[in-house]
This record gives C-alpha cells, sequence and structure tokens, in this order.
C-alpha cells in the first residue's frame, strides 16, 4: 500500500528509486575513474572485455562475427556522416542554421547521385531540378541514423537519391551536429533547458524554412522517425503557414502518445513523478556516459547490453536486425539530448496526451493540482492540413494506433508491418521490401501543398496496388541472428516458406491497418504483374530548367550489386572505389564556414540563418477545410 504523506510511490518503487540512485552514482563513479585513466590502461579493459567475450562464445559464434567484422566494421568506425555516406560512393554537404533562439543546427544534405557531383542541383536556371525530401531522427539520435547500414539498397537516403529525390537530413538542438548557441555554452544548464517545445516552435520549422531559401523550392516532404514523428505533428499543429510547404508528412514508427514502458516497477515509478529523471540524471544531457561505455566495451558485449537495455525497458527482441547490422549501428545510434525533453515525454505518457511541458508541476500533496485549475496546452494535431500516412509495426510497445488516429485528421492513413519493432524501421533486414515502397507511393502521389482530392485518391490507388503486392510475395523472416545475410532475400534457398535445413520460415506482409475508413480505400483491377511493376517503378526524374539533363543514367542493380554511372560493378556492401585510397572530399555551405564569433557578434549569419514561421491554432476540433468527413 502507498506510504502515508510520502507520495504515491509504493514500496517496491521506492526500493526501485533507491537502487537507482545507487547505480547512477556507481556509474558516474566509473566515469570518473575512466576519465582520469591513461589510454593504455583503457586499451587494456577493451581487450579484457574481448577476451571474456571469446570464453564464452562458441567456435561457431566466433567464426560468424568473424565473417561479419569486415562490413560492419568500417560502417562501426566512421567517424561522422560524411565518411558513412563516402563509403558507398555519396558525396554528403554540410550546412549550418540559425533557429530563431539562437542554436546552430548542423543538417546534411544528399543531392548527388555517384556522377553527378560537378552538376547544379537546385541552385538557378541552369540546374538540376529536384523535389525535395527532408528526414529527421528520433530520440536520443542523430542523422547517422539514416545512413550506417551495411548496404546501400536499404539505406533509405541513398534509394531516394537514386529516385531522383534532393535528399536533407535535419539535427536536434543539442545532438553531435548541433551542440552549439550563440547565446549558451554547452556548459551550461540554460543551454541544456529545451524540451520537444522547442523542436517544434524552432529546430522543425526553421529547418524547412533554411531547405527551402536553398533549393528554391515552394514546398518539400517530410519523413521522421519516432520523435522525429512527434517534432513534426507538433510543428505542423502549432505553425499553419507550415503546412503550405510540406506536401506529405510520412510517419516511420510515429511516436505521439506511449502507453508507456515494459518494466512495470520502472513505469510506475517515472509515471509517478517525471521529475525523478532530474534527480537520476541532472538538468544537462541525459546519459552522456553512453559514450564511455562504448570506447572501454568489446563491441559484441556492448550490442548485447544495448538488446538487454531494449528488452527490459521496452520489451523488444530486436529479433529482424542483423547481428552484423547491430555491430554497424548500435555505436551511432547514441547522440546528446536534454534532460528536460527526456521528462517531457514521460510526462505525456503520465497524462495521455500529446501536450506542451508542464513548467508548473505540483507536489502531490498541493491543493490546486485539480485540473479545474490548470491545464497544460495540447497540442491540436487535429488542425494539420498536410497528408500523413502513417507506417508503424505491429510489435512495437511505443505505438498505440487507435489513440494516435482519434488525435489527428480523418484522413490520416495508417499502415501496418504486424512482425516490425520500433528500430526495424531504420535497420531490420528486409526494410527496404517491407517499407521503401510505403514511402514511394506517398512521395509520387503527393507532389504539391494543395492536398486535392485527386491526390488522395491517386495515392489509395498506389496504396492499394502495393499492398496487393506484398500479399503476393512471400516475405520470409527468420527469428534468428545465426543468419549471415542483411538481405531477407538470402535467407532462404528453400521452397514454400522452408530454410535449406527445413525449418519453416513465417510470413510476414503489410496490411492495411482496420481502422481505415471505406472512402480510403479504392479498388484496382490491375493484375498481379503490375503490382510488382509498381514495386520496382522509379517514378521521378530530374529535369533541368533548360530543358536537358546533364546527370548520367542512374544506377541499375545486377543481383547484389549496382552499376554506377560509369558501367563499373559496384559492390554496395564495400567501400566505393572513389572513397578509396583517397580522402573524400566534403561539400560545405557557406554558412558552415561562419565563425562562432562572427555570428555572436551579428556579421554574416543572414546567409545561413533562417526565418521561422510562427503562429498557433487552438481549434483542436476543426478538420480539413477543404476534405472534411464525408
Amino acid at each position: 500500500m502507498p506510504l502515508p504523506f510520502l507520495g504515491r510511490l509504493d514500496i517496491a518503487e521506492y526500493f526501485a528509486l533507491v537502487g537507482s540512485f545507487f547505480l547512477v552514482g556507481f556509474e558516474a563513479l566509473i566515469r570518473v575513474l575512466t576519465l582520469a585513466l591513461p589510454n593504455p590502461l583503457i586499451n587494456i579493459f577493451y581487450r579484457a572485455s574481448r577476451r571474456l567475450f571469446n570464453r564464452l562464445t562458441t567456435p561457431a559464434q566466433k567464426r560468424a562475427e568473424q565473417r561479419r567484422k569486415s562490413i560492419s566494421e568500417s560502417v562501426r568506425n566512421a567517424s561522422d556522416f560524411v565518411d558513412l555516406c563516402a563509403m558507398f560512393g555519396y558525396t554528403a554537404e554540410e550546412h549550418v542554421l540559425q533557429t530563431k533562439d539562437g542554436y546552430l543546427l548542423g543538417i546534411h544534405r544528399l543531392a548527388w547521385r555517384r556522377g553527378e557531383e560537378d552538376t547544379k542541383v537546385n541552385d538557378g536556371p541552369a540546374s538540376i531540378r529536384k523535389p525535395v525530401v527532408y528526414l529527421h531522427h528520433g530520440l536520443l539520435m542523430n542523422s547517422e541514423v539514416w545512413v550506417c547500414l551495411t548496404d546501400a539498397q536499404r539505406t533509405l537516403p541513398f534509394m531516394l537519391v537514386e529516385k531522383g529525390y534532393d535528399v536533407w537530413l535535419g539535427n536536434n538542438r543539442g545532438n553531435k551536429y548541433s551542440k552549439k548557441s550563440i547565446n549558451h555554452p554547452p556548459t551550461t544548464t540554460e543551454f541544456w533547458n529545451f524540451s520537444i517545445d522547442e523542436f517544434a516552435f524552432h529546430d522543425i520549422p526553421d529547418s524547412i524554412n533554411y531547405v527551402l531559401q536553398t533549393t528554391r523550392q515552394p514546398s518539400l516532404s517530410y519523413i521522421g522517425f519516432s520523435q522525429g514523428t512527434a517534432q513534426a505533428f507538433a510543428s505542423l499543429a502549432i505553425h499553419p503557414k507550415l503546412n503550405e510547404q510540406v506536401n506529405v508528412f510520412i510517419a516511420l514508427a510515429p511516436a505521439m502518445s506511449p502507453a508507456g514502458l515494459n518494466n512495470g516497477i520502472v513505469d510506475a515509478l517515472i509515471k509517478a513523478s517525471p521529475q525523478v529523471l532530474f534527480l537520476l540524471f541532472g538538468r544537462r544531457s541525459i546519459l552522456s556516459s553512453a559514450t564511455m561505455w562504448q570506447s572501454i566495451l568489446y563491441p559484441p558485449i556492448f550490442i548485447k547490453l544495448i538488446d538487454m537495455g531494449l528488452s527490459f525497458l521496452f520489451g523488444w527482441k530486436t529479433a529482424n536486425i542483423s547481428v552484423s547490422q547491430k555491430l554497424a549501428a548500435y555505436p551511432h545510434l547514441y547522440s546528446f539530448t536534454s534532460t528536460k525533453s527526456v521528462v517531457h515525454w514521460f510526462q505525456i505518457i503520465r497524462n495521455q496526451s500529446f501536450q506542451m511541458y508542464d513548467d508548473d508541476v505540483q507536489t502531490p500533496l498541493s491543493v490546486n493540482t485539480s485540473s479545474k485549475y490548470t491545464k497544460v496546452a495540447k497540442y491540436p494535431t487535429r488542425n494539420i492540413k498536410t497528408p500523413i500516412v502513417l507506417v508503424y509495426g505491429g510489435s512495437d510497445s511505443l505505438v498505440d494506433i487507435n489513440v494516435m488516429r482519434k488525435e489527428l485528421p480523418s484522413r490520416t492513413v495508417a499502415t501496418e508491418i504486424p512482425h516490425y519493432e520500433h528500430l526495424d524501421f531504420l535497420w531490420a533486414r528486409d526494410v527496404n521490401e517491407q517499407v521503401f515502397q510505403h514511402v514511394y507511393d506517398a512521395l509520387d502521389n503527393f507532389r504539391t501543398t494543395d492536398h486535392s482530392v485527386e491526390e488522395f485518391e491517386s495515392y489509395q490507388r498506389a496504396r492499394t496496388v502495393s499492398l496487393g503486392a506484398y500479399n503476393s510475395f512471400k516475405h520470409t523472416h527468420r527469428n534468428s541472428d545465426a543468419i549471415e545475410s542483411d538481405s531477407t532475400s538470402g535467407l532462404s534457398n528453400g521452397i514454400n516458406g522452408k530454410h535449406e535445413n527445413g525449418e519453416v520460415l513465417s510470413q510476414h506482409k503489410a496490411r492495411e491497418d482496420p481502422a481505415d475508413t471505406s472512402e480510403l480505400t479504392s479498388e484496382t483491377t490491375e493484375p498481379a504483374n503490375a503490382a510488382k511493376a509498381q514495386l520496382n517503378a522509379h517514378p521521378i526524374a530530374t529535369i533541368p530548367e533548360n530543358g536537358t539533363s546533364p546527370s548520367p543514367e542512374r544506377p541499375t542493380s545486377k543481383g547484389g550489386f549496382v552499376q554506377d554511372g560509369t558501367g563499373d560493378v559496384v559492390d554496395p556492401l564495400t567501400p566505393s572505389p572513389s572513397a578509396q585510397g583517397k580522402k573524400f572530399r566534403r561539400r560545405d555551405s557557406a554558412a558552415s564556414n561562419l565563425s562562432f564569433d562572427s555570428m555572436k557578434q551579428g556579421r554574416g549569419i543572414r546567409i545561413g540563418a533562417a526565418k521561422p514561421t510562427t503562429g498557433s491554432s487552438s481549434d483542436e476540433g476543426r478538420r480539413y477545410s477543404r476534405f472534411g468527413d464525408q
């Protein structure tokens, strides 16, 4: 029973709280000792963890780890976004923009297919015109999570570039690429005093404005993952004009109001008092010791600890992600963010409301805690005019699709991939087969901000064809990390869904969300071969304003390899020839060359500064003005 006069916690939860303080203190002690140790001694700990791993693994597991090592090690050791892209022959451009409240955000651009690097894209009358796509990462991440895969075919930004898009990838304030402000240094608590509200009011709209100004395009398409979707929900809800700049919003593993954590004690503790995180982690960045553990642990042990944490907190098995992909991607998984932004999420979970940050947190015994006297503003997500396409996992504990659909406009379309968990939308073995076509369908059919009935109908026809194609093909999946291939197509040599050793493989198909209304569904009479053609279609073409295209032919697929514009066949699992033996050049924006001092003094900042759109709306019940319920 609850202890009297001490709030909402049970005795077991108080024990958990005390234990949490002990573990955090112990970790802080280890971190201080690690920082004080010389590098040779740290290397000794690393080698000791490697020997421990080798003793606890079988010879077969050791051989499998060696085969995976050559592919994943290059990705794991890549220093930044530009190097990750260079491994596969893509040239990345770096930009810096200033938000309205003074934070400097690093964003990345992939505008060129291999061989196009010397051509101009969206840069005046003589340049190639390409539609613009903006991607945004999730909580405790940065833009690297989109490109740290072990082959190019499963990397969404690379595939979008090959389809003819000008691809931009954003970063939140405080992470690896945005740890600077003209007002406060990152060593102060003032720098880290931000939550989802600041992401929504500044980071997203300012980034979109900067991209559109740079590319001279009227609008773009937005693809978000996890918290990147929540930030878009919030931004589009409070910035009406932003809906005129976004053609379509594609939400992968969407997050709005999660039910809670998988572990009951931790879930109850955080729901009872989200502010306890400030006591555990302080008021600056959260989990900053993750980089320390990564440096002293042997990679297979490090990924095992990450898997254990994901299972403990969220109940995820991560069985759809291969071990080699984990070895490559997990070192790029973590990036800095504020403790306050995580506290904001637990306020949302506790109140079951996608609301703004509650600064006026009352004590449990306060007499004015009743909602009769105080009410935290909710994000009016029903006001969003931009078409919304949700693609979510049926095994994702953070997604409650029924709750989410109630808070979104009536024309929102949701598609479930039953066996997918949260991180599968980034790194699953078959992410290119299960997810990418849903993205392509939305991008191909929502081209303008008119949001017309014709666009919705065209999208529904394409979606119906794609769902039919998924149902006509067998996508095999095996719940084991013993599989060495990162591609689902390489998992089985058998017939009728059986592996060569006789094991029966489970079948997984994308399916239409049962809550979709009949008005959003259109029938199609196209045969199965048309469905297959739709899956392989590349409808976006680059059209220069002068009517000619200086770009080479787009790469074509040959089995497991990719043919580049010069006719050479390149293995997508290994660095391209252009990236071997020489330093790959970086494409920098004018703003990224500005010094911090010149920015602080106000000199030269106009080139890279964004002009955010502001405004809000309180009418939560308003539907699409042109396409309401029929």
